[in-house]
């Protein structure tokens, strides 16, 4: 199995592509990578870092590999710098995913009800475009409340219902609930919540640790579900031992600690 991730590299500070390629090389998945930038760190609280944005490489690039004759099982985007790079997905998703693959949006965009700095209504109204191209959508609480068009917060099983106007599989990531933190998708039309308990402070990189080993759980086999509930359990299981560990929150979480327990339970020993 072949999946394309699609997103930026930060050179320090793990999240993005420095989770994607060894989350999903470890679930036995070839991972191939197309950067929308590189970072000197990621934006989460460092400051003076380094920006480059790649997409004027993205022609060469795209052309080299159609001379190749690549294709892939799933396309799998996460932060896009500009709009430019959604129409690319999309290009993608037309000439470079094989028959029956899927594309997995994860809509990077925005957290604690604000967009990111450099995003516009316009963006978000682009990114919900390419979320309706989608199999799969990943939106945290404040992605999914700006492409419904909802006031921010709004509960995890109103976002979910609103989604599914949008795309066939949103699933909602991080609602903060009582003492837990919950995901919310849907089973044949179901709402499905799956909660794990709740570990005080901000960490950076959480939802990309979510969404490759969704993506890893879901190219090895696993039903939606079942995806939801290992992917949830691993990434608290990493927050909870960076919350011990990890004196600097903003270097990202401790997942390689908790990697092999999840490829066992990926395996089911």
């Amino acid at each position: 199995m072949r999946v394309l991730a699609v997103n930026d590299l930060s050179c320090v500070g793990k999240c993005s592509l420095t989770v994607a390629l060894p989350v999903l090389s470890a679930c036995g998945v070839t991972c191939d990578v197309l950067p929308t930038a590189v970072l000197s760190t990621h934006t989460g609280g460092f400051e003076d870092y380094t920006f480059r944005d790649l997409s004027s490489d993205f022609p060469a690039i795209l052309t080299q590999w159609k001379k190749l004759g690549l294709t892939f099982d799933v396309i799998y985007s996460g932060y896009l710098a500009n709009e430019s790079q959604i129409d690319a997905v999309l290009f993608l998703k037309q000439n470079f995913l094989k028959a029956g693959g899927k594309l997995v949006v994860d809509p990077v965009m925005g957290d604690g009800g604000k967009l990111y700095a450099g995003f516009s209504p316009s963006f978000v109204e682009k990114m919900r475009g390419l979320c309706q191209r989608a199999d799969y959508i990943l939106p945290n609480r404040t992605e999914a409340c700006f492409l419904t068009e909802t006031p921010y917060p709004s509960d995890g099983e109103t976002l979910l219902n609103k989604l599914s106007s949008l795309t066939p599989c949103p699933i909602v990531t991080g609602v903060e609930e009582e003492n837990s933190i919950a995901v919310y998708h849907a089973e044949k039309g179901v709402p499905r919540r799956y909660a794990t308990p709740t570990t005080q402070g901000f960490f950076c990189g959480a939802g990309d640790v979510f969404a490759s080993s969704f993506v890893g759980a879901l190219v090895y086999g696993k039903p939606l579900g079942e995806s939801v509930a290992l992917s949830a359990q691993f990434t608290a299981a990493a927050i909870e031992r960076s919350a011990k560990e990890v004196s600097d929150k903003r270097y990202g979480l401790n997942f390689e600690k908790e990697l092999f327990s999840f490829v066992k339970k990926l395996r089911g020993e």
